[in-house]
C-alpha cells in the first residue's frame, strides 16, 4: 500500500474504528489516478476540505491510501460518518458526466484492481471489526438531476461503481452483506 496522505487530511474530523460499519464502492469517474488525486485535493468546504475517498486503487491494481479511516472523508451524502470509501479507477462517464446522451459506463475493472479490492476488503474486516456492510454509491446516493445538455431531461446524480462491477465476485470473495436501502 502506498500512503499518500492528502494535505487537508489533518482538518478532517475523526472517528474511533468501532463506528464504521459500512465500506462504499466508488468509480473515479475520471481517465487516471493523477486526476484523481488532483480533484481530491481540491478544497471545497469552509473547513479546509475537500471530496475524497479513503483509498484509491489504480488498474494495474496499486492500492493508494489518501485519507487514514479514522478520519471521516467526503465521498457519500449520509453515511460518511459510518463508512470507509474505496475508490476504482474507472473513466466512468468521463468526460460528460451529467449530459444525457453520456450515461453508459463502459470501462471494465481489471482483474488486477479487484483482485486488490478484495486483498483490501480483507485487510480493512482484520483492522476493523464492526466492518459489515457494502455497497456501492450509486445504491445510497439515488438523487436525479437535471441533464447537463438538457435540463428538461433527469439523469442519476451517481451511477458508480457501475453495471460492469463484479459485485457476485466481489461478494463470494469477501464476508460483507450488501447495503441497499
Amino acid at each position: 500500500m502506498i500512503v499518500e496522505p492528502l494535505p487537508y487530511e489533518s482538518k478532517l474530523q475523526t472517528r474511533p474504528l468501532e463506528r464504521i460499519d459500512l465500506v462504499v464502492i466508488h468509480c473515479t469517474e475520471l481517465p487516471d489516478l493523477a486526476t484523481a488525486r488532483e480533484y481530491g485535493e481540491r478544497i471545497l468546504y469552509d473547513s479546509g476540505t475537500g471530496n475524497s475517498g479513503h483509498y484509491y486503487i489504480d488498474r494495474d491494481g496499486s492500492v493508494h491510501r489518501y485519507v487514514e479511516p479514522t478520519c471521516i472523508a467526503h465521498h457519500v451524502r449520509g453515511y460518511n460518518e459510518r463508512a470507509i470509501g474505496i475508490e476504482l479507477v474507472n473513466t466512468g462517464r468521463w468526460p460528460d458526466w451529467l449530459a444525457s446522451g453520456s450515461q453508459r459506463m463502459s470501462e471494465p475493472y481489471a482483474d488486477a484492481q479487484v483482485g486488490a479490492l478484495v486483498g483490501l476488503l480483507h485487510s480493512l474486516q482484520l483492522r476493523i471489526p464492526t466492518l459489515r456492510h457494502i455497497a456501492g454509491h450509486e445504491d445510497l446516493d439515488r438523487e436525479e438531476v437535471p441533464a447537463s445538455d438538457d435540463p428538461s431531461l433527469k439523469v442519476k446524480r451517481k451511477l458508480d461503481p457501475g453495471p460492469l462491477f463484479p459485485w457476485e465476485k466481489v461478494l463470494r470473495d469477501v464476508n460483507l452483506e450488501r447495503l441497499v436501502p
